[in-house]
């Protein structure tokens, strides 16, 4: 084959010099045609059209055409050609075709459609699924928005670490990292672990949050955010769930709750935005595909403003919703942490848009959160959405020495770990707040997926390691 520069499909769909040579790579999705001509859909991951090559069967040898399976990898040669047909504006009319892999019949992609449960045991093949090349070309364009909305906004990229020895959300679902032998562990009398030889010489895990140490880095640096990695070993087998999932946590010096809702708002409705104007392709085939109401969900969020709820309120509305006969599967009290459904119903039928709560009870919040002058209620604050429930949950911090102390000793929080914190508060201590964002629960709204476990390459829940 001659040598021709290769154009991404992406690119070529837009080139209208057409009986211009080109050359494209790609995997056949389909192959169909009569004994004369065929039509080949190539597809190479830039978008999630093919591009269409017209083989005029005359023209090649006969053992080569049998290898142009579905699946099989190609390097076309051609002619870029109006397209007749409607759908694209341009395709390839072939004059020379190489096979760079073939693919035979117990390829597990053949045309026809899949469950996403069949998928998750392929996960090694499903990006090539049009599906799965949406949602990753999604989740790469959210990546990509999210660092451009920080750096516009003057805030600094801070990495935390993934290993750890403090567990932030104190709630003690935390993945060991250990290089001791596991069959031979050495104990004290009392039955304890001994880590002394250990790597690090102490119980080490996997990171729950990058908050902590967020917040001293936002009281030397002002503003910054962490995006990254963050693990729960909690045994939640639920389609808004992962062990690994990723997550987008700002922190900023002298913001108070009300700022860091705007904030919040202002991000979430930034990110949606950036879908729309940069992945509409995508969206639209998921919306056609999927979801029907995708696109105007979406479109919903960015028009209006965020109600902001107390907690308080927001009980007293699902009381009244109780006893005006709506059945919750749980029970609906002060204090209570809300489940997923009463969030949902607050969003999808009480306001029908996008919900802050705020002020919830202490009890059910975590140590680090700044508590009302009430005594009982803390400045909190949950964005909840349609379709998912809680997509950010933040508050402003404790900046008072004594009363995140007195916090820390109520919890039983072994001091040991916490040492370093309560030292932001004693240096200089200033309000700051921030939120977490769970990147894929982001991921959930935009593309309209179902599962938490199809906006991931490599899903890890509880028992599924796989690939």
């Amino acid at each position: 084959m001659e040598t021709i520069r290769r154009t991404k499909i992406v690119d070529l769909l837009k080139r209208e010099d057409f009986g211009a040579m080109v050359n494209v790579k790609g995997w056949v999705r389909t192959r169909r045609g009569s004994k004369q001509v065929n039509f080949i859909a190539l597809n190479d991951g830039s978008t999630i059209n093919n591009v269409q090559i017209v083989v005029d069967l005359a023209n090649f040898d006969e053992e080569l055409l049998k290898l142009i399976t579905t699946g099989a990898c190609l390097s076309v040669n051609g002619e870029l050609v109006k397209s007749v047909g409607s759908g694209q504006a341009a395709e390839i009319q072939a004059r020379e075709i190489e096979v760079l892999g073939t693919c035979d019949n117990t390829y597990p992609l053949q045309k026809k459609g899949h469950s996403m449960e069949f998928l998750r045991e392929i996960a090694h093949l499903r990006p090539r699924t049009n599906t799965f090349g949406a949602v990753f070309r999604i989740r790469h364009n959210m990546a990509i928005a999210i660092h451009k909305f920080f750096h516009e906004r003057g805030f600094f990229y801070f990495h935390t670490p993934l290993i750890t020895a403090s567990d932030c959300e104190g709630a003690g679902q935390m993945f060991q990292v250990t290089t001791m032998n596991l069959y031979d562990l050495k104990k004290d009398e009392n039955g304890s672990i001994i880590y002394d030889n250990d790597f690090f010489g102490k119980q080490a895990s996997l990171t729950v949050s990058g908050q902590l140490e967020g917040e001293l880095a936002a009281t030397a640096l002002g503003a910054i955010y962490t995006f990254g990695p963050t693990f729960r070993a909690e045994n939640s087998n639920t389609p808004r769930h992962l062990a690994e999932f990723w997550m987008i946590e700002p922190e900023v010096a002298f913001n108070d709750i009300n700022d860091n809702m705007d904030l919040a708002e202002e991000f979430i409705k930034y990110c949606v935005q950036w879908a729309l104007d940069n992945c509409y392709d995508d969206v639209k085939f998921l919306n056609d595909m999927f979801d029907k109401g995708l696109i105007d969900r979406l479109q919903g969020v960015l028009k209006e403003s965020f109600v902001r709820l107390p907690y308080t309120e927001g009980i007293k509305i699902l009381e009244e919703a109780v006893a005006n006969g709506h059945k919750f599967e749980f029970p609906v009290y002060w204090g209570v942490d809300l489940a997923s459904e009463h969030e949902r119903f607050l969003v999808e039928e009480h306001f029908k848009r996008p919900v802050i709560l705020t002020d919830y009870p202490k009890e059910i919040k975590a140590f680090y959160m700044k508590q009302n002058e009430d005594g009982k209620t803390v400045r909190a604050m949950d964005v909840l959405f349609p379709k998912i429930g809680e997509i950010i949950g933040g508050s402003e911090r404790e900046a008072d020495y004594d009363k995140l102390l007195t916090r820390i000793q109520e919890l039983n929080i072994p001091m040991k770990d916490m040492w370093w914190y309560l030292d932001t508060r004693k240096y200089g201590s200033c309000p700051h707040s921030g939120f977490g964002l769970g990147f894929e629960r982001l991921l959930l709204f935009v593309t309209g997926m179902a599962n938490i476990r199809d906006v991931i390459p490599f899903p890890r829940t509880p028992r599924n390691a796989e690939f």
